[in-house]
């Protein structure tokens, strides 16, 4: 059976690829290289399987190399669009800055417009009860002077009904006339005085009836700049208050902190007091006082958002590479938590800190590589990880914005990019929180 198997393949081999010999002649001899069937398959099956491997290598970097250039321009419109979006956000930012400069500008104007308003008010006031203490007096004086033309007139009658009576003689009645032109005098006299307390009385009145209509008016234009300031306050101090709750930080506590710590000249605004008799305060005083609260809370907003690290630490053109939270491990592959966020760009791209702080640790940490630490107010630190250059030194002060570091891949990493962290009481935090919050506000 072998060989009659073999002798059906090799005619079938004989068939393709017939026995073939090659002659090599010299000058003395002539020889012969017989190249037999399975020779020649096997030189052919090799020579086949080089040029499918040529052909298969060529196609892959055919390839390759399409999906590279298709890459390079997604990276490309990548890095553009994220480069449209960054000047949006910054367009947006601005925007935002100048609307709190001017809603600023709108609160320092209707602030002074208070004052004055304040101030009108008060001299009012006291116009007002001078001009009630001045009617008071001439009310009165008016019934003392009516009483006293009453007796008058009861001691006129007395005299008169005395003199028909006892019928006395020319020489009595010449004596008693005296008396009565003196009483006569006195009544006209205290006639015309009645007569001008009532017209004094009537143009008092009248007066506070002015009076009335402009403290009227007065009221209303405070109630309308009070409206505009309770506006202004809510469009400055809501967005502030919602920045920091996104961010996760006790708002109520953390401006405690800030006002303890206060240093600023003057010190925080204190209450209007109009009085000093212990009265009820008036509304217009408790609106007044609610104002000046809100004033207070939104300056210690301010001084906080600059204590906090709300900004970026990388302003060149960079993507993220990977967020806060469970990720695949890229070294190992298992699942394992992330507790910042990752900024890939160029070797070298300055990093700048994102709030106000001290240095803690500037050097080589483990898994981090080269690693600084910042640690702010209210309890949050920072970290930057992976540099390839530091730039500050344990225990110096920085300033938000200035530069501590340059990107780089030290430590565990898989390329070049920076590893940020933000820390609230030793707990990771989403970096994302406030970086979004510092570009919903600022």
């Amino acid at each position: 059976m072998r060989t009659r198997l073999a002798i059906k393949i090799h005619s079938v081999l004989e068939r393709y690829f017939p026995e073939r010999r090659v002659f090599l002649k010299s000058d003395s001899d002539t020889r012969f290289i017989r190249l037999r069937p399975g020779t020649q398959l096997f030189v052919f099956a090799g020579c086949s399987a080089l040029v499918a491997w040529a052909i298969i290598a060529t196609a892959i970097l055919l390839m390759d190399s399409i999906g590279s250039g298709n890459f390079r321009e997604q990276a490309k419109r990548d890095q553009s669009t994220y480069q449209a979006r960054l000047s949006d956000l910054s367009a947006q930012r601005n925007g935002r800055a100048e609307e709190a400069a001017a809603a600023q500008e709108r609160f320092n104007a209707a602030l002074k417009q208070i004052s004055v308003m304040q101030s009108e008010l008060l001299a009012s006031e006291t116009h007002r009860r001078e001009l009630e203490t001045g009617i008071e007096v001439i009310q009165s004086t008016l019934r003392d002077t009516m009483k006293e033309r009453e007796a008058a007139r009861q001691k006129l009658a007395a005299l008169e009904g005395g003199t028909g009576e006892n019928g006395a003689s020319t020489t009595q009645t010449a004596q008693s006339s005296a008396p009565i032109d003196i009483l006569a005098d006195a009544l006209a006299r205290t006639a015309q005085e009645r007569d001008q307390v009532v017209i004094d009385a009537q143009d008092a009145l009248l007066e506070a009836e002015e009076l009335s209509q402009e403290l009227a008016l007065v009221r209303d234009q405070n109630d309308a700049i009070f409206r505009q300031l309770e506006e202004a306050m809510t469009v400055s101090v809501a967005p502030l208050d919602k920045m920091f709750r996104s961010a996760g930080m006790p708002t109520d506590r953390m401006l405690e902190t800030v006002r303890r710590g206060y240093s600023g000249q003057g010190g925080p605004l204190m209450p209007l007091s109009f009085s000093t008799r212990g009265e009820d305060q008036s509304p217009d005083t408790l609106r007044a006082n609610r104002l000046l609260n809100q004033m207070d809370r939104l300056n210690m907003y301010r001084i906080a958002a600059q204590k906090a690290p709300f900004a970026n630490p990388v302003k060149n053109a960079f993507r993220f590479t990977s967020q806060f939270g469970f990720r695949r491990d890229p070294k190992t592959g298992g699942r394992r938590m992330h507790n910042g966020v990752d900024f890939a760009a160029g070797n070298g791209t300055p990093l700048y800190a994102t709030a106000d702080g001290v240095v803690t640790h500037a050097g080589w940490s483990s898994g981090y590589g080269r690693l600084v630490k910042i640690q702010h107010e209210f309890g949050i630190e920072t970290r930057y990880a992976h540099m390839s250059k530091l730039r500050v030194k344990t225990g110096q002060r920085v300033s938000r914005g200035q530069r501590i570091g340059d990107m780089g891949a030290s430590g565990r990493v898989t390329g070049v990019h920076l590893h940020y962290e933000v820390r609230v009481g030793g707990k990771a935090v989403n970096p994302m929180i406030f970086i979004k919050a510092a570009n919903d506000v600022f």
